[in-house]
């Protein structure tokens, strides 16, 4: 009951949440995010500044790779055990429940190279699967799954409180932009962990 509640208010927040997605600008072949680099000298994509936190689980920097849906966080979704949140995305890509909860219960990494193993491209139908039920990745029952998805994972405590000492705003600079590509965007992921980070500090 208290997700349940704990859900309502952030949907309610997240109605009136104003978020702009930072511009990455590209200046004599180098990527920057207001005015930072995003990859230092050695070649090595950079996790923070005093700007930004950019989120990437192989980034430079404590902050980006614990923000990652990679990071093996243990949290319960409807029932389910999920050992990362991208086990949860990577699992929607199986109709077969007993497949998609296997995928559940492995970590982040190992959930988004067993992929291959479905067999079935959901870019061309659109198409994922909630426990053998069709989910249209356009539509609002989607993003209310993913809300719902993150209010479980801000449920262990390791998470919550990275988001809760985050001063910054968070960006993902190497995540894809168009819905047809991912099952989770850029702009999505930008706003929904942005999003939570102020929800948390306001409560």
């Amino acid at each position: 009951m208290e997700i349940l509640q704990e859900l309502e208010e952030f949907k309610k927040f997240k109605e009136n949440y104003k978020f702009e997605q930072k511009e990455i600008e590209k200046i004599d072949g180098k990527e920057y995010c207001e005015g930072y680099p995003l990859m230092n000298e050695e070649g090595e994509m950079i996790g923070n500044c005093e700007k930004w936190i950019n989120v990437g689980y192989k980034h430079k920097g404590s902050y980006a790779k614990v923000l990652s849906n990679l990071f093996p966080y243990e949290f319960e979704f409807r029932g389910k055990k999920l050992n990362s949140i991208e086990s949860f995305f990577q699992g929607l890509k199986f109709k077969d429940i007993n497949m998609q909860n296997l995928i559940f219960s492995y970590s982040g990494l190992d959930s988004n190279r067993v992929k291959v193993c479905s067999g079935y491209d959901w870019k061309v139908t659109g198409k994922l699967y909630w426990q053998g039920k069709e989910l249209d990745r356009y539509s609002k029952e989607y993003d209310d799954l993913v809300d719902e998805l993150y209010i479980s994972a801000i449920q262990n405590p390791l998470y919550r409180n990275i988001l809760k000492t985050c001063d910054v705003d968070i960006i993902h600079s190497i995540g894809t932009k168009e819905k047809g590509e991912t099952i989770f965007t850029r702009y999505e992921f930008e706003k929904e962990l942005n999003c939570l980070k102020d929800f948390l500090k306001n409560r």
